[in-house]
């Protein structure tokens, strides 16, 4: 008995942010008892291009790109401060074409790695978050940067030089932030031998480079994502079974709670009828503020049907990424990297996020109330 406790703490700890989810889901489903909606409430899309691209990412890392790109850049870098900016601002310009959610599971686990190279872990807290920030707002730029954009820029007929010009000043001073927050901090020479690299397998590199074209394609909805996930995970199977067994899963099961708790409470009346009352005269705060609380796609879909705001309402969904670990789905990506490697660094990860994300937060609406 004492072990089952023990086990359970230690699974608690270790995975607290997918129990929060689950204890939501199972809560929500008192008040909007389970039925034929609740399959409808997960994204299937996501789910299924999450899959593939963990896979593809760690068929590349155990192929050891990473590594050898990470000797590569440590070849040409002498300081942590170039360092932390080259791998802050991948994500950020990559996010707006690739998605947040692809950036963050690219980039964090090759940051990871540059960094344990390096002999500089102890930036590893700082690197993510900021990581994290770069991929959320880098892809507030651009229709396919992230769902919730996608999804208003059809609704309101904007075009894309519309969107541009709406989100640029945002996107703007938010670069600005991070590349001060970067150079505020004491940079300090980086000298390391670079990592034995063995040979890197052609055959492996090239079938995970198919699988992230694959991955690519099915972001532009050119190729089904669950038949991107069906390949990612067949080939897995027959290649290397210990890559698909190395899939965190966890991760999956988080988003998967996190849709039900989403969808059942978007399916609550009184919550509706609240939210009609309140967003008349105050898109953008109102955005932001239930971004916090259901993140920031959901609550795109939601008061979408409350409003004709369309750029208050871009804005204050993609502000609204910023803020609680679930105001972007996509920041639970990185939160779930970081803890499985350096479970010991959650708190801190979690304080840094907090601080960071709720100073610029601030920071980019005061900006707004002068535009």
């Amino acid at each position: 008995m004492r072990e089952i406790v023990r086990k359970t703490e230690n699974f608690i700890k270790k995975e607290t942010v997918l129990c929060a989810a689950v204890v939501l889901a199972l809560i929500s489903a008192f008040i909007v008892p389970p039925g034929r909606e609740y399959i409808s409430y997960i994204d299937w899309d996501t789910m299924a291009l999450l899959f593939s691209l963990m896979v593809v990412m760690k068929g590349l890392q155990k192929a050891g790109l990473f590594t050898y790109t990470g000797n590569l850049l440590l070849k040409r870098i002498t300081g942590t401060r170039s360092l932390m900016l080259i791998l802050v601002f991948l994500p950020f310009v990559f996010s707006m074409a690739v998605t947040n959610d692809v950036a963050l599971i690219t980039f964090v686990p090759f940051s990871m790695t540059v960094l344990r190279m390096a002999d500089c872990e102890r930036l590893t807290v700082p690197v993510t978050v900021m990581q994290t920030v770069a991929a959320n707002m880098g892809s507030s730029l651009t229709p396919m940067g992230n769902p919730q954009n996608l999804y208003l820029y059809g609704r309101s007929g904007m075009s894309v030089w519309e969107l541009f010009a709406l989100m640029f000043p945002y996107v703007l001073i938010s670069a600005v932030c991070l590349a001060f927050y970067t150079v505020l901090r004491r940079p300090v020479p980086v000298s390391c031998a670079p990592e034995k690299q063995r040979p890197l397998p052609p055959k492996r590199l090239l079938c995970c480079g198919a699988g992230f074209v694959l991955c690519v394609l099915g972001i532009f909805g050119l190729i089904p994502p669950i038949a991107v996930a069906a390949a990612a995970g067949l080939f897995a199977l027959a290649a290397d079974r210990k890559t698909l067994a190395e899939v965190d899963y966890s991760l999956l099961a988080t988003f998967a709670a996190f849709f039900i708790f989403i969808g059942n409470v978007g399916n609550m009346d009184g919550f509706r009828t609240f939210f009609a009352g309140l967003i008349e005269g105050r898109t953008e705060i109102v955005a932001v503020l239930a971004s916090q609380a259901i993140s920031n796609v959901p609550a795109a879909l939601l008061l979408s049907g409350f409003t004709d705001r369309w750029d208050e309402l871009i804005i204050g969904c993609n502000l609204g990424g910023l803020g609680t670990l679930i105001a972007s789905m996509a920041s639970l990506i990185s939160y779930k990297a970081l803890a499985k490697e350096y479970p010991e660094k959650r708190k801190r990860y979690l304080a840094e996020f907090t601080l960071f994300n709720v100073g610029l937060l601030a920071v980019l609406l005061a900006l707004g109330a002068f535009i």
